[in-house]
């Protein structure tokens, strides 16, 4: 995003960007700035300091004051050449300071500089929350993709199931085959979970050999049969080196037809907890579902 009150730097930067792969777009006011930024943050922002209205001081401001902004790379553009302005841009949160009349070429490099940072800041975030040994999200992304999800059914009253699935017997497959077997186990059954859940499911592990399935939008009934359909396909996975073992899962459903009510995501994740134990304890290999219902006892149906 550009932000300058210089028509003429927008048509400049439009045409000497245009074989950049980037999609340039422009804001001549700083209200105007903060509004586009805050529906959909760019990449990096190309910001102006000598501005009617609202100078780029004070947009600096605003955009780090914002959660939705505040990691958005800055690049100050300015006529401005006092070490004194420098300092003050780069304590507002700016990652570069460009003078103008500004070297396009130079420019041309900041800012390919800049968004490579950016990348590699969004990769980072990817990757603290996602689990280094199957890929899926971690317990962290559990959390607050759980908390979301419950806060948005609460709202609307849409349906929502939470499956939590364990390992059967997965310390004897540590101590017999050793644990790189355990893993082998592990990644096996993450990669049959993205491929037998929907696309608008969340597979995460959740820690150990347990993994949670978020079903948003799905009743109980509906979340059991894909979970049945997981259970099935586990139990049919072959492993090269040990052909003649075979693993199972238990799975534990808590779900609702309409909403949380005012069931905490705290309490319905306990819900699901509970009926996978209760899984195990009746035999394992097999779902046994939870219809939650806040105002009434739970109810298990296998």
């Amino acid at each position: 995003m550009l932000v300058d009150d210089s028509v003429d730097v927008h048509r400049l930067l439009q045409a000497r960007l245009k074989h950049e792969q980037i999609r340039l777009i422009g804001a001549t006011r700083g209200k105007e700035a903060l509004e586009l930024a805050e529906r959909s943050p760019p990449a990096c922002i190309l910001l102006d300091l000598d501005m009617p209205e609202m100078d780029g001081f004070e947009v600096l401001r605003a955009l780090k004051d914002r959660s939705s902004t505040c990691n958005v790379p800055v690049i100050v553009l300015s006529g401005l050449v006092g070490s004194e302005d420098k300092v003050t841009a780069f304590d507002l949160g700016a990652v570069d300071y460009v003078t103008k009349p500004f070297d396009l070429a130079e420019l041309r490099a900041r800012l390919r500089a800049c968004l490579r940072l950016n990348q590699l800041l969004h990769l980072l975030a990817e990757r603290a929350d996602v689990d280094g040994l199957t890929g899926l999200g971690n317990r962290a992304h559990f959390n607050k993709r759980w908390a979301d999800e419950v806060a948005e059914a609460r709202r609307y009253g849409h349906p929502l199931s939470l499956a939590m699935c364990d390992v059967d017997y997965f310390k004897k497959i540590n101590d017999t085959f050793g644990h790189p077997a355990g893993d082998e186990v592990l990644q096996r059954l993450a990669n049959l979970l993205q491929a037998e859940c929907r696309s608008p499911d969340v597979p995460c592990r959740f820690g150990g050999e347990e993994f949670a399935l978020i079903m948003p939008n799905t009743s109980p009934s509906d979340a059991a049969k894909v979970a049945e359909r997981i259970r099935e396909a586990v139990a049919e996975l072959t492993f090269p080196r040990h052909p003649d073992y075979h693993v199972t899962i238990s799975i534990g459903i808590a779900g609702s037809e309409a909403g949380a009510g005012e069931l905490s995501a705290e309490k319905w994740l306990e819900q699901a907890d509970q009926t996978l134990y209760q899984a195990k304890r009746s035999g394992r290999n097999r779902v046994l579902c939870t219809n939650v219902t806040p105002s009434s006892p739970m109810k298990l149906a296998g």
